[in-house]
């Protein structure tokens, strides 16, 4: 059973930056999209920000500018480099591979177990 480890979260003041990271717990082939998502206390989860394996990427409004997603894989890992932070980015942050295989068709999506992010004011 495949396992994604993050780390990086923590509690940033307001303006500041956090790289949260994200990290297969053994190789796998065939991932075609990683992501983060985040969600706030009596909010539903939502999308912060996607890159596929050809390097496509897709942001939430919310973040663009401010947050790049990006991705080793050799390393089977994802990045999030958080910057500009704001009161309202505190959630807490899961990482999503989606794998996709043929003969027959199966998707496979994997979730992080989340790492906090709080800003502070």
């Amino acid at each position: 059973q495949v396992q994604l480890v993050e780390s990086g979260g923590g509690l940033v003041q307001a303006g500041g930056s956090l790289r949260l990271s994200c990290a297969a717990s053994r190789s796998i082939s065939s991932i075609n999209a990683m992501g983060w998502y985040r969600q706030a206390p009596g909010k539903q989860r939502e999308l912060v920000a996607e890159i596929t394996s050809g390097g496509g990427t897709n942001y939430a409004d919310s973040v663009k500018d401010r947050f790049t997603i990006s991705r080793d894989n050799a390393k089977n890992t994802v990045y999030l480099q958080m910057n500009s932070l704001k009161l309202e980015d505190t959630a807490v942050y899961y990482c999503k591979f989606l794998r996709t295989l043929l003969g027959p068709l199966r998707v496979e999506n994997y979730w992080g177990q989340g790492t906090q992010v709080t800003v502070s004011s």
